[in-house]
């Protein structure tokens, strides 16, 4: 009899929890705004990326490693990477020059073009719009309260491009802060071959899985912080797999006399 009320207690607070969790539609509704609002207050901002790669053979076995670092900020939603670090090693002066030389064209061209919008959107944004949610439970994530559910896209969904629509055939589980109603966590699994440019320019193969992390970074800013991407990849006719890892760090507002600093070089 001891063991049943214990049981039935339980299960009662367990019931209690979920019932206390917040309405699906008007949370994923206020994280689909805190993300677009995300997206646009990046191109304000302007970080460190460092990406190693690890290209795999048919059994997964590494064939080669490499990584490069990068400093990257947005012109008129448009994201520019100018290389710093390659395999650790910072550039010599040819190849400094050389990026240099390359970037200020970039930013040159950038700058008389309009602005695009939503230029810094990414992935999360797209998957917000076609994704329906589940399995709602409370967890925590980096020392933190998060409310955890699984996704699948919704067939249903309206995408509003040709990508989001495609992205309707993965599934995953994503965590939302439950302080800041922020996507703290994502696990994408792609379930069917994604086509990027209508498959001219590559498919991304059934089983791809892409894993993203967004942190706090302060003044109650969120930012994507780690990627973790394992993918297979058909490009010009020839399949290549791949497993990297890419962590951006040391955001700084970013400082409109930078095109001139870059102009100067």
């Amino acid at each position: 009899m001891q063991l049943h009320r214990i049981a039935a207690a339980a299960l009662l607070a367990a019931s209690a929890a979920i019932a206390q969790l917040p309405d699906v539609a008007a949370l994923l509704k206020e994280v689909r705004t805190h993300q677009q609002q995300m997206d646009e207050i990046r191109e304000n901002y302007t970080f460190h990326q460092i990406v190693k790669t690890d290209e795999l053979d048919a059994k997964g076995a590494v064939k080669k490693t490499s990584s490069e670092e990068r400093e990257v900020f947005f012109v008129n939603g448009y994201r520019i990477g100018r290389l710093v670090k390659k395999d650790n090693a910072a550039l010599g002066p040819a190849e400094e020059k050389k990026e240099q030389d390359r970037v200020r064209k970039i930013v040159e061209q950038r700058t008389k073009q309009p602005h695009r919008a939503g230029g810094a959107g990414g992935l999360i944004s797209q998957i917000l719009v076609v994704a329906k949610i589940s399995n709602p439970r409370r967890t925590t994530l980096n020392g933190r309260p998060a409310l955890a559910y699984d996704f699948a896209g919704d067939p249903a969904a309206h995408g509003r491009n040709m990508e989001e629509n495609a992205l309707k055939k993965t599934a995953g589980g994503i965590w939302f802060d439950e302080a800041d109603h922020q996507v703290a966590r994502i696990e994408i699994h792609f379930l069917d071959n994604f086509r990027i440019g209508g498959g001219l320019l590559a498919n991304v193969q059934k089983g791809t899985a892409i894993d993203i992390e967004q942190s706090p970074v302060g003044d109650g800013l969120w930012m994507q912080t780690s990627v973790d991407q394992h993918i297979g990849v058909r490009l010009a006719f020839v399949n290549t797999r791949e497993s990297s890892h890419i962590a951006s760090f040391d955001f700084r507002k970013f400082d409109v006399g930078m095109h001139q600093e870059i102009k100067s070089h």
